[in-house]
């Protein structure tokens, strides 16, 4: 067995973090290409420059215009070896990073510094990078040559985020577990290239008792823009435990779902998050999960606010041949619904989301 453990080099996370950036990057380039959105430039780009000055570095912004692309990235490359930027920063949401990562990939390597503004999915940690087109559809999973250096999270920043954001975030997070441990189960390849160990495991089941345990509070707290320990400690399973968790541990149906419900118009404007906890739900029917395990996981589902039918997502007018589609895609070769057990079947997907649909839906 050869397990596979992938991870940021530096994680931190706090209030007021983001000031304090310039004492983290001391020893990591000179001269920084800042990536973010005119918005965040506003918000924080004067924040990021004085702590940057502090450490006698200079950088450049570079606006992001809200799509990875391979246009967007190539421009940033652009503008980086025009400024002689030796190092790259990402600021954002999944997007900006995800550019940032591919624009220091892309650079031979560069180092990379993330800074979520929102903790809505467990993307900062990882070493994959999801290119879109200019019609929002996924084109390619870029690796990088390693994680990033620095993924830095400043709570100040998270807690000013609409609320909806982490509710998304716990979505992504509370799937991490069950994914990984049906990885471990079947022995299936993780994005780490080895099989599931039990450090990655652990780490996944902390992830979901975290959140368990702490949701409620942090929910609470968030709608009143205040840092808590709940608040610190869900966020923690949401960008870390849950990056490390997904991509050491492993993928499976509830990733895969959300992969095949691009194929559902109305699920349209439903986050990712949202779209890999209804996937976990039928995941668990995949795996003929017991009563309880259902109960715990749908009562949780239903608490926070995140989709336990199709009519939550949006799928008011449920298609057999759309939800056949989408059920089609996750069983596909290639998709991490495999990684439960190879010869698992289109139709047995689309029995299991049927299935979930009518178990969660609200009467």
């Amino acid at each position: 067995m050869t397990i596979g453990i992938k991870a940021p080099g530096y994680y931190i996370q706090g209030a007021g973090e983001l000031d304090r950036l310039g004492n983290y990057i001391k020893k990591i380039g000179t001269s920084f290409l800042v990536i973010g959105s005119a918005n965040n430039k506003k918000r924080i780009g004067d924040r990021i420059a004085i702590s940057l000055k502090s450490a006698d570095k200079t950088m450049f912004y570079w606006e992001f215009g809200g799509q990875c692309s391979k246009q967007a990235i190539a421009d940033a490359v652009t503008a980086a070896q025009k400024q002689g930027c030796d190092a790259i920063i990402g600021v954002g949401g999944g997007k900006a990073l995800d550019t940032a990562k591919a624009v220091a990939t892309n650079m031979g390597g560069l180092p990379a510094i993330i800074i979520p503004t929102i903790a809505s999915n467990n993307a900062p940690c990882s070493s994959v990078a999801v290119i879109y087109n200019d019609d929002d559809v996924v084109v390619k999973a870029l690796m990088m040559h390693r994680n990033p250096d620095i993924v830095l999270v400043d709570t100040n920043l998270i807690v000013q985020a609409p609320k909806q954001y982490l509710i998304a975030g716990m979505g992504d997070a509370l799937a991490t577990y069950f994914e990984a441990r049906a990885c471990r189960r079947s022995g299936a390849k993780t994005m780490s290239r080895g099989q599931c160990s039990m450090t990655a495991l652990a780490l996944a089941e902390l992830c979901y008792k975290t959140l368990l345990r702490n949701s409620v509070n942090a929910l609470t707290v968030v709608e009143h823009h205040v840092v808590t320990p709940a608040l610190e400690v869900v966020v923690e399973a949401c960008v870390y435990l849950s990056g490390v968790g997904f991509e050491s541990g492993g993928l499976a149906a509830a990733h895969a779902v959300n992969d095949g419900l691009a194929h559902v118009p109305q699920a349209s404007k439903a986050s990712h998050g949202e779209k890999v906890a209804f996937g976990l739900l039928v995941q668990l029917q995949l795996e003929h999960a017991p009563q309880e395990e259902w109960d715990t996981v749908l009562a949780y589902i239903r608490t926070v606010g995140l989709p336990s039918c199709l009519a939550d997502l949006g799928i008011t007018e449920v298609k057999e041949a759309e939800i056949r589609k989408a059920a089609e895609a996750a069983a596909a070769p290639a998709q991490f619904t495999k990684n439960i057990r190879p010869d698992i079947t289109a139709e047995e997907v689309y029995n299991a989301i049927m299935a979930a649909d009518a178990a969660g839906g609200h009467t």
